[in-house]
């Protein structure tokens, strides 16, 4: 027969004390209700020693929280957001709350009933990556005084916390570092989307491209995660096409590892000869050879900034002035971008 879970009752008989007082413990304010430091630890020993596990929608019932945050991505298996992921739920656990990863593809109906499903269930926050599309969303729950941080791209329609990198100075630097190395036929691919990020870097890269009195010469490939065979294809058909093509900046880390091995797939001796920088650093880009040059987006201060936000946000729902963080990152070049040898 399975043994019945003890209630706060049943311990609070045991001790000799209040349902109250195992209550402050059990959350954590017996300091705040100046219950004693000897009572404190004999509750807690007494909690540890029948392994007690407190019911959390009881617990969220009674204090209006879950402590249960949920950070929503277009791909959480993509290098860059698994990564500031893995910190987040670090400091998340730090701090007594536990993180929920999901993936949206970057579907707008998909996000809505994700935020729906989650909203119902009464997290206590949201991290987004948004959408298009999905303004009125995430204005709705904002009216709700639900804490949202948007990441990685903002929705300029709306006046919320966010943490971006600067999308156009990285693209831009990106972009010149390989014209000072004296490559002059630079081609951009990136992916057709209709985001601020996107569009930004597209821009820093032709103002780079315009500064030095060069033609721009730039792919856009659908992004759709099940065609990546076939978008590779289209890249290239894009390189062999592009004439007297030295170099290639690739928007995004996923479309630098898919453009590098059908670059590959081209002539193995290509990668030599041509210039590569990806918009977004990926440990992968350290073992190729030539080591790939990447603009590294700063993930441990996206990651720290994102949760600093949003901890002051859960403890100042109301009236709390939108804080909006625009990151700077960092060129790490390496051998693919190294000067051209004439």
């Amino acid at each position: 027969m399975k043994k019945k879970r003890p209630s706060l009752k049943d311990i609070a008989e045991v001790l000799n004390v209040s349902t109250t007082t195992v209550s402050f413990v059990l959350n954590g304010k017996g300091k705040e209700k100046k219950i004693s430091d000897e009572l404190i630890a004999k509750v807690e020993a007494y909690l540890k020693e029948i392994n007690y596990k407190p019911n959390l929608v009881a617990r969220s019932l009674r204090t209006g929280s879950t402590r249960i945050l949920v950070f929503m991505v277009e791909d959480i298996s993509n290098h860059f957001f698994s990564k500031v992921g893995r910190l987040i739920e670090d400091i998340s656990y730090k701090n007594d709350y536990r993180v929920l990863f999901c993936s949206t593809e970057n579907d707008l109906k998909r996000t809505q009933d994700l935020i729906q499903v989650f909203h119902e269930r009464q997290v206590d926050g949201f991290i987004i990556v948004p959408p298009p599309g999905i303004q009125e969303d995430i204005e709705n729950l904002i009216e709700s005084e639900m804490p949202v941080v948007l990441f990685d791209r903002k929705i300029p329609e709306i006046d919320c916390d966010y943490v971006i990198i600067n999308n156009f100075e990285g693209a831009k630097n990106s972009t010149e570092h390989l014209i000072d190395s004296g490559f002059k036929n630079i081609a951009f691919i990136t992916i057709d989307l209709d985001q601020v990020q996107m569009h930004d870097r597209e821009a820093g890269y032709i103002a780079a491209m315009n500064e030095a009195g060069l033609t721009p010469n730039i792919l856009k490939l659908p992004y759709n995660t099940s065609t990546v065979g076939s978008s590779r294809e289209t890249m290239k058909e894009f390189i062999n096409n592009s004439k007297d093509l030295d170099a290639i900046f690739f928007a995004t880390n996923y479309l630098s590892q898919s453009g590098l091995k059908g670059i590959h797939q081209i002539d193995t001796q290509l990668i030599d000869k041509l210039g590569i920088v990806s918009f977004d650093d990926s440990g992968f880009f350290e073992m190729y050879s030539p080591t790939i040059s990447a603009f590294a987006q700063p993930v441990e201060d996206m990651a720290e900034n994102l949760m600093r936000i949003m901890f002051q946000k859960l403890k100042n729902k109301e009236n709390a002035k939108p804080e909006q963080l625009v990151l700077e990152g960092t060129l790490v070049k390496r051998e693919s971008s190294k000067a051209k040898v004439v």
